[in-house]
């Protein structure tokens, strides 16, 4: 198995979407025709646009303890639509300051799609296994180059929002299971039955709850669930994709991980950083960890 280098992915502005500027623990970002404030702590930096361009934004995130608030000018809307990445996505600021689009996942998508897409003509339309999946970026990808996906996370209102995200990028009718559940249980369950398939895309948390309140610590749930997800994949996996964000890893431990996974399949593992790059300059803002595996 060929091992890469680490690698530095960069997002681009494109016709809908651009990070302004970011600096102070703050990003800046347009979001089709709304400008939005909101905090990243990674941007440890001081800010290249004047005080004013941030006044100007439409929306800004408060933090309030564990969660915040937003500050809306009267002409925004609860939600809009934009185009990213060929597909459509709804933008709806939430009280955690997500906003339903994570705009450094587009190298991971295009990956994803170039993976799936290349497999020969004669192989069956491989299986999916999309975990923590959101609002359901890799999905949408995923089925949109053929594949058959499922789509599991424990918040029904993050899965009814990859549903309407679905609907919006002409995908209603694509062979998707839509699942709220908890993530190592489903997976258990998955193991007694026999299933199997030919990828594993998985973007764990460092902390959260599933649907009955269980408990997921990355550090006390990622390993078991990581062996478990190596028994459902089928003998010769097209690819696996780990992503992480917050979490304080670095990629090495998902590159070695996802070795560890494979074992003597043949093809390559890759590693790096995910990143956004300013529209107004080459400076990157880093925004998540990731490792890939494809035969």
């Amino acid at each position: 198995m060929q091992v890469m280098q680490l690698k530095t992915e960069i997002t681009k502005a494109s016709a809908e979407y651009e990070l302004i500027d970011s600096g102070e623990e703050e990003r800046l970002e347009r979001f089709g025709a709304y400008v939005l404030a909101r905090p990243d702590p990674q941007a440890l930096w001081r800010k290249r646009r004047a005080p004013e361009a941030w006044e100007k934004a439409d929306a800004w995130y408060e933090r309030k303890g564990a969660t915040g608030s937003w500050h809306m000018k009267k002409d925004v809307p609860r939600q809009w639509p934009i185009q990213f990445g060929g597909l459509t996505f709804l933008i709806r600021p939430t009280s955690f300051k997500h906003v339903g689009l994570f705009p450094e996942q587009l190298p991971n998508c295009e990956w994803i799609e170039k993976v799936i897409s290349t497999r020969t003509s004669t192989e069956r339309i491989p299986k999916v296994l999309n975990l923590f999946a959101y609002t359901g970026g890799a999905t949408l990808i995923a089925a949109k180059a053929g594949a058959e996906v499922v789509h599991l996370d424990a918040s029904k209102s993050a899965v009814d929002w990859a549903r309407e995200n679905a609907e919006w990028s002409g995908l209603g009718n694509s062979p998707v299971r839509w699942i709220v559940d908890d993530a190592v249980k489903f997976v258990t369950r998955e193991v007694k039955r026999g299933n199997r398939y030919d990828a594993i895309i998985m973007d764990p948390p460092a902390f959260g709850h599933g649907p009955k309140d269980e408990l997921w610590k990355i550090e006390e749930h990622f390993l078991g669930l990581l062996e478990s997800c190596g028994k459902l994949l089928i003998d010769d996996p097209l690819f696996v994709l780990l992503n992480g964000y917050a979490a304080g890893y670095s990629s090495l431990v998902f590159k070695q991980n996802l070795e560890a996974l494979i074992g003597l399949h043949k093809g390559s593992v890759s590693q790096g950083e995910l990143t956004i790059e300013e529209s107004s300059g080459n400076r990157l803002l880093p925004s998540g960890i990731y490792a890939r595996y494809a035969r």
